[in-house]
């Protein structure tokens, strides 16, 4: 959850849960590839397993963001296709992927291609009148 799981907050819920896999808020692929936002990656060992959360639509853009999150030590990373917010729908990223299948499938390739570690889609189970029976079966296959 953007502003709400920081690398604090992620301390927190290890003491919580030693073993479980811990997501990161999400973090576009812009603004570490173009915006040099590098201070988003950090994290502090004690966090292990945990996934970093991109958000963004460009393959190649999310494939440099994967890179550089698994350069910074990332056990997963994780392309968020959930976040229903308007403004992240404005960018062309979040729930709004969920009407472009192929793109996505075109991003996580990409980001496979480029890194060693797992990479994971983070989906809803629909966007807005999409009816979930017949939409998600065929964008599970797609991607």
């Amino acid at each position: 959850m953007m502003d709400w799981t920081d690398r604090h907050c992620r301390y927190l819920h290890r003491l919580l849960s030693p073993s479980t896999l811990l997501y990161t808020e999400m973090v576009t692929a812009p603004a570490l590839v173009r915006g040099g936002a590098l201070h988003l990656l950090d994290h502090d060992p004690a966090e292990h397993p945990v996934a970093l959360q991109l958000g963004g639509s460009d393959p190649e853009e999310l494939a440099e963001a994967a890179r550089m999150g698994a350069e910074a030590g990332y056990d997963e990373i994780n392309l968020n296709v959930g976040c229903p917010s308007d403004r992240v729908q404005s960018g062309s990223f979040g729930a709004i992927l969920m009407e472009s299948p192929h793109l996505v499938a075109r991003c996580v390739a990409a980001m496979r291609r480029t890194v060693d570690v797992e990479v994971t889609v983070k989906c809803r189970i629909g966007v807005d009148a999409q009816e979930p029976r017949e939409v998600l079966p065929e964008f599970l296959q797609i991607i």
